[in-house]
């Protein structure tokens, strides 16, 4: 037993019986258990209980045992100066104010089922996946559980891009930059890609994203690529580079993208090209972006983007390959973008002003196909099976947030489980 625990089956009344007694002897009927309180002071605000006759309205504070009020310090806080009664699952010590002021005190370990307490331990084991893994059935999910969880999640990523807006005066477009260039990175270089945009005062890489050549070599020469040029092509990439250092006044920073546990595809070469040519093609890529009211709109900005002719025989610097070709943008990769970066930022951009906004980037979510990756494997094992992008991401989400962190008694899954 855990306060968490207790606080949990106060507030869902997870009980035996309500014939409750103090541990006086006395009737106490709970007219009212309260609303759960997570700031500090008591754990439940605004309770109502009968004792003695008496109707007494106030707050409640919950214990696993009754010393724990001596050991918190609560006594002589004003914060818990209207306690109506304590509710401990042992009552271990007598606590003398309490008895000095009549404040009832409700023993509960008699009044609570021992199947929940296993249940309970059950997911706090130790297992491969989720807590609940045992115990789990794929019919648990609530109605619209991937809706909600989906919302919380564009609702998280939207106070983490607030607070990039903040840093940079409000300037969604910046920002739309910063979030394509950790999308385009993938999970190797994300990091790294964002760290390279954000290296760039927006206004210089607004300026040179009108020369293909130069947005290349502005990139490519951050990398440190360019110090060794190994053609002639490098050679042109190296001059544009030293040309716009002295033209902005650019400092000597470089950032080193991570070329091991890819395919060639994937090399940060062939990425940043394509997002060069990404901005290049679309002077209002951000105006395109957010007004956009359908996957079919969004599909089309990428569908003429590729990497520069340079790449078309190559994955690295003066090295021949024989895979030849031109270098676009997957369809499974475009949506990549879309989910990680592009969908928070348009709900981030649209949810004050647009009441339609949730439900219209729902519906792109769900007409994106489903991700694959390890975890969404791990669900399939226990017979959940995402239909699309809407329902990968909330298990993603779901997963992280909740199962990773044993949050248990806050999953409405949990929920469902502990109250079966």
């Amino acid at each position: 037993m855990n306060e968490k625990l207790l606080q949990y089956l106060w507030n869902f009344k997870i009980f035996n019986s309500f014939d409750f007694k103090d541990v006086e002897g006395n009737d106490l009927e709970i007219l009212d258990f309260g609303r759960w309180n997570f700031d500090s002071g008591p754990d439940f605000l605004f309770a109502k209980i009968k004792t003695n006759g008496l109707v007494i309205a106030g707050n409640i504070e919950l214990h696993v045992k009754s010393s724990d009020w001596i050991f918190h310090k609560h006594s002589g806080n004003p914060e818990f100066e209207n306690i109506i009664a304590h509710v401990v699952f042992i009552n271990d010590v007598e606590i003398e104010e309490f008895k000095n002021k009549t404040i009832p005190t409700l023993e509960l370990k008699g009044y609570i089922d021992e199947n929940v307490l296993a249940k309970y331990e059950t997911l706090l084991q130790e297992t491969q996946f989720i807590p609940c893994e045992n115990i789990f059935n794929s019919k648990n999910f609530p109605l619209h559980f991937h809706e909600e969880t989906l919302l919380k999640k564009l609702d998280a990523k939207s106070i983490e891009i607030e607070e990039s807006l903040k840093q940079h005066q409000n300037n969604y477009e910046a920002i739309l930059f910063q979030q394509l260039a950790y999308a385009f990175g993938l999970k190797v270089n994300a990091l790294i890609f964002k760290q390279l945009a954000e290296s760039i005062d927006y206004k210089i890489f607004s300026k040179t994203r009108q020369n293909q050549t130069q947005l290349e070599a502005l990139f490519f020469g951050i990398c440190g690529w360019l110090d060794k040029p190994s053609d002639e092509q490098c050679k042109i990439w190296k001059r544009e580079f030293e040309f716009l250092k002295v033209k902005y006044q650019l400092p000597d920073f470089y950032i080193h993208p991570k070329f091991s546990k890819l395919r060639p595809p994937n090399f940060p070469t062939v990425r940043l090209s394509q997002l060069a040519s990404l901005y290049h093609q679309n002077q209002n890529l951000f105006s395109k972006l957010i007004n956009a009211k359908n996957i079919e709109d969004i599909h089309q900005l990428f569908q003429k983007v590729e990497a520069s002719e340079y790449w078309d025989n190559r994955f690295n610097f003066g090295k021949i390959s024989p895979v030849k070709g031109k270098k676009t943008l997957t369809k499974d990769f475009v949506e990549l973008v879309l989910i990680n970066a592009v969908l928070p930022l348009k709900y981030t951009y649209h949810k004050n002003t647009d009441e339609n906004i949730p439900d219209e980037i729902l519906t792109i979510y769900q007409s994106i196909a489903a991700e694959k990756n390890t975890i969404i494997n791990q669900w399939k094992t226990l017979k959940v099976k995402p239909k699309s992008a809407l329902e990968t991401q909330s298990l993603l989400f779901h997963h992280r947030n909740f199962c990773e962190k044993k949050e248990c008694l806050r999953c409405s899954i949990g929920i469902r489980l502990m109250n079966a």
